[in-house]
C-alpha cells in the first residue's frame, strides 16, 4: 500500500496488524498518556481489540483511513500516529485532527509538520470544509501545536468523561480552521 502523505521529514502510512508492538509501546508511556487517561498503560489486549481496529477503519469517500502511522522519513523510526478523521462517517465536511507521538519525538516540530500537511491535503484534495481539534485546557503543548498548525481557539467546554484525570477540572478546548480561512491565508 503506498504512503498516504510525505513531508520533508515524515511519512504517513496506513496502519497494519504488525503495528501492535509500536502502539503498545506508545500507549504504555505514562507521559504520552497523561492527558488521555491520566498516564495509565494500555494492555496488549486493548490495543489488539480496541485501538488497532479503530485505526484500521476505512472512510470510503476519502479513499483512505482516518488514522495514519507516522515514521521518520530518514530512519523509518515509528514516531506515533496522526488522526484526520471525519466526524460523520458519510461526509468529509468536518474532520478532527489529532496526534499522538512518542516522547522522544516531542519538541522536534513533527506534530506541527504532520498537522499542517494533513490540513493542506484535506482542504486541497479531500473536500474538507472545517478542521477541528480538541484537548484538555491544561495541555499547553498540544494547544501550541494546534495554534502553530493554523487553527484558532473556538471555545472552552466540559466533557462528560467517565474517569476524571488530573487537570480535567479545567475542561477542554476546541480549535478550528475553516476552508475559507485557509484560502485567505494561502493568498
Amino acid at each position: 500500500m503506498p504512503n498516504f502523505l510525505e513531508t520533508e521529514r515524515l511519512v504517513l502510512r496506513a496502519f497494519t496488524e504488525a503495528d501492535v508492538d509500536h502502539l503498545l509501546a506508545l500507549d504504555s508511556d505514562p507521559d504520552v498518556m497523561q492527558f488521555i487517561n491520566g498516564g495509565r498503560p494500555t494492555s496488549r489486549e486493548a490495543v489488539q481489540t480496541r485501538t488497532l481496529p479503530r485505526l484500521l477503519h476505512d472512510y470510503p469517500f476519502l479513499g483512505s483511513r482516518g488514522y495514519w502511522a507516522v515514521e521518520e522519513k530518514a530512519t523509518g523510526t515509528f514516531l506515533g500516529w496522526f488522526e484526520f478523521r471525519p466526524l460523520d462517517d458519510h461526509s468529509p465536511a468536518v474532520v478532527e485532527l489529532g496526534y499522538r507521538l512518542n516522547k522522544a519525538a516531542w519538541g522536534c516540530g513533527y506534530a506541527t509538520e504532520g498537522a499542517r500537511a494533513l490540513i493542506d491535503k484535506g482542504f486541497a484534495d479531500l473536500g474538507v470544509e472545517r478542521v477541528t481539534a480538541n484537548t484538555m485546557a491544561v495541555n499547553t503543548r498540544s494547544r501550541r501545536v494546534m495554534e502553530k498548525s493554523g487553527l484558532s481557539f473556538l471555545r472552552n467546554f466540559t466533557g462528560d468523561w467517565p474517569d476524571a484525570i488530573e487537570g480535567s477540572e479545567h475542561g477542554e478546548v476546541e480549535y478550528e480552521l475553516t476552508r475559507a480561512e485557509w484560502r485567505r491565508r494561502q493568498a
